[in-house]
């Protein structure tokens, strides 16, 4: 919730809002106060006096905001980011918009998912979600909840999220496998450098290249395609080289059509 006074006539709160709550008091803005609600705020009570003016783009309600939030946590298991809510209560409310973006100043806040809310409920409910196979960086979450008449709400993850480089390398099995004929293979390099990543036959002849160029230290997949090469069994092979460091690993798959 974002509210600003511009003048020296500060705004007079009667009774304080806690966000989370649904009991709500009375605000009373003093004479000649000039309010801006920030893009995406909402200012609610019971009852709102208002005896200047206001603008911005967010809006003013009264009556109990759509759900209390009693929890908001993440847990990060490689690169991937665990997400848990509780509401104890929820009123007319369609879900949640999960919302993620880098620390960067110049990153932008984008939607990952939407969850389905409980509409209208009493007692907890228990929400979880999985942000699977991040790069690595930091990053600030938050939730979009959104009731049944379009009206919306923030609420943000209070710590930021890092997502580390891996400590060691890996070359996954490409899933499925078999392969009829797509397939993904992941990969972890924990230091940058020149990697490359090709397919071979029977016979040891090179018939793919996935990769073959500089990466920095992170998590990758990337998709192999078989559809130009006959059904059989392949093999593929990482070299990644760097820091004076080198890691080579060959897997087997198989092609099905």
């Amino acid at each position: 919730m974002k509210i600003q006074s511009k003048p020296a006539l500060a705004a007079i709160f009667l009774l304080s809002i806690k966000l989370y709550s649904q009991v709500y008091s009375t605000i009373d803005y003093s004479t000649g106060t000039l309010i801006d609600i920030g893009s995406g705020a909402d200012v609610c009570a019971n009852d709102i006096l208002i005896n200047g003016t206001y603008s911005g783009t967010g809006t003013i309600c009264t009556g109990p905001l759509p759900v209390e939030l009693s929890s908001f946590t993440s847990a990060i298991e490689k690169n991937n980011v665990k997400l848990n809510w509780v509401t104890e209560w929820e009123l007319n409310n369609s879900g949640f918009d999960l919302e993620r973006k880098e620390t960067k100043a110049e990153s932008q806040w984008m939607k990952i998912a939407f969850i389905a809310g409980g509409g209208t409920t009493q007692g907890q409910k228990f929400y979880q979600y999985e942000d699977k196979k991040i790069k690595t960086g930091t990053y600030n979450f938050r939730l979009k909840q959104i009731d049944y008449n379009g009206n919306y709400e923030y609420f943000e993850l209070s710590d930021t999220v890092d997502v580390k480089a891996p400590s060691d390398f890996k070359l996954s099995q490409n899933y499925p496998n078999p392969s009829n004929p797509k397939s993904k293979i992941d990969y972890e390099i924990p230091f940058d450098g020149k990697v490359s990543l090709k397919v071979y036959d029977i016979l040891g002849r090179e018939v793919f290249k996935l990769v073959d160029e500089f990466k920095s230290a992170d998590f990758y997949t990337v998709e192999f395609d078989g559809t130009n090469l006959a059904s059989g069994i392949y093999f593929y092979r990482i070299i990644a080289e760097g820091s004076d460091k080198q890691f080579t690993k060959t897997l087997k798959m198989v092609l099905v059509k």
